[in-house]
């Protein structure tokens, strides 16, 4: 594995009796880096991060996690990695300070963290207060609080803003950038394709078990520039669109000699376009 890459993946392969979850996934993840695996439901995303955490070991093909195979994974190693799954696993009845001393304790961190991490994610005043009685972006942000706690090297997030209004999402992707500057690389799954394009220097379109799209958010709506449109608006209140081409501009240049054209718009493609060209559906 080169030395830069903290997630090496190759030809992994995944089944569950006579169903082929993954097909074959060959992945880089460099060291440091917001790295997003993007698919709707089903596509494998919470398998794959099972099979490079080793709670879950592949059909076929090799990890390695930090140039050590997953399987060999120490005890220390895992001290060095952060995880918020999707069912954050919170203790209702108890607070906000005693859900993380209970963590702290296994981990053999310090109390004193547990005040730091909550006043890190905006929840020093609510402390005392038991996790059932939060809201759900309070216990989106405790479930992070959690999670950075043993100041991980590697953080998992599988879908952590899903169903979170702007504000607390807003909150999230503040402390994910957070952690990303302190040289933590961040494994982050979700089917927000708006995210993806804000956090992740790389990112991997999943569908079906396949890596279908893989780079930079913005290289890769580059490739699909000829999905890049023109909506015009008529004075006569008619909304058109129109493809990126010659025969489009002979379009609007006759519209603007007629004295017709009102508006008119360039629509780029978007992570959302380009995984609808490739698998035909949308990415929810």
């Amino acid at each position: 594995m080169k030395a830069d890459n903290m997630i090496e993946l190759t030809d992994i392969v995944q089944r569950f009796g006579d169903k082929e979850v993954l097909k074959g996934i060959t992945l880089q993840i460099k060291a440091g880096e917001i790295f997003g695996l993007l698919g709707p439901s089903g596509a494998g995303k919470t398998t794959l991060i099972k099979i490079v955490t080793g709670q879950l070991r592949p059909t076929k093909g090799s990890v390695l996690t930090n140039g050590i195979p997953a399987a060999e994974m120490t005890g220390a190693m895992y001290r060095r990695i952060g995880m918020m799954m999707d069912i954050p696993g919170l203790y209702g009845r108890l607070s906000c300070y005693d859900n993380l001393k209970l963590y702290a304790r296994l981990y053999e961190i310090p109390e004193k963290r547990i005040y730091e991490v909550l006043e890190k994610v905006g929840l020093s005043d609510a402390r005392r207060c038991p996790v059932e009685k939060l809201s759900k972006g309070m216990k989106g942000r405790l479930a992070l609080a959690r999670a950075v706690m043993n100041e991980p090297t590697l953080l998992f997030l599988d879908e952590p803003t899903s169903g979170l209004d702007p504000a607390a999402t807003r909150r999230i992707h503040e402390l994910i950038l957070e952690e990303q500057a302190k040289g933590t690389t961040v494994f982050l799954t979700t089917h927000n394709m708006t995210e993806a394009e804000k956090l992740c220097r790389h990112i991997a379109l999943l569908y079906d078990g396949n890596v279908v799209e893989y780079g930079e958010p913005k290289e890769i709506c580059r490739r699909y520039d000829h999905k890049r449109k023109l909506k015009i608006r008529l004075y006569d209140g008619r909304c058109l669109e129109l493809g990126n081409d010659k025969d489009a501009a002979e379009a609007v240049g006759e519209y603007l000699k007629q004295e017709l054209l009102e508006t008119i718009h360039s629509t780029e493609p978007n992570l959302e376009t380009v995984f609808m060209e490739l698998t035909g559906k949308e990415l929810v």
